[in-house]
C-alpha cells in the first residue's frame, strides 16, 4: 500500500516513514508544497493530510487531486506520529472490510 501524506513538520519525516515502514506502507511526506505534486500523489491508495501544518493551497490541490481519482483522503488536525499511527490503523481497518480478510 502506497500513501501520501501531505502537511507535517519537516523534523519529523524520518519518524513518518519509519512508522508507515512497521506498518508495510510506503510513504511520500510532503511538508511543504512542491511543483507538479499532482503527477507525485496521483497512484496512491490514500491520502493523509495534517491540517495544522500545511498552507491551504497545498491541501486544496491535494484533496482536489485526491477527488478527481477517488483516493481516500484522511483529514487530522494534529500532526504527530501518534496521530499518524491512528491514521493508519483507520486505513488498514478500512481496507480489511472491503476485502473482507486481513490487509497486506
Amino acid at each position: 500500500m502506497c500513501i501520501a501524506l501531505i502537511g507535517g513538520m519537516d523534523r519529523l519525516e524520518r519518524n513518518y516513514m519509519k512508522e508507515a515502514e512497521s506498518f508495510g506502507v510506503k510513504l511520500k511526506v510532503f511538508t511543504k508544497s512542491k511543483k507538479e505534486i499532482a503527477s507525485k500523489v496521483k497512484n496512491v491508495d490514500a491520502l493523509i493530510v495534517f491540517t495544522n501544518k500545511v498552507s491551504h493551497k497545498l491541501k486544496n490541490e491535494a484533496v482536489s487531486i485526491a477527488k478527481e481519482r477517488n483516493i481516500t483522503v484522511l483529514m487530522c488536525h494534529s500532526c504527530g506520529i501518534s496521530t499518524l499511527r491512528d491514521c493508519l490503523i483507520c486505513l488498514k481497518k478500512n481496507i480489511e472490510s472491503i476485502k473482507g480478510g486481513k490487509a497486506k
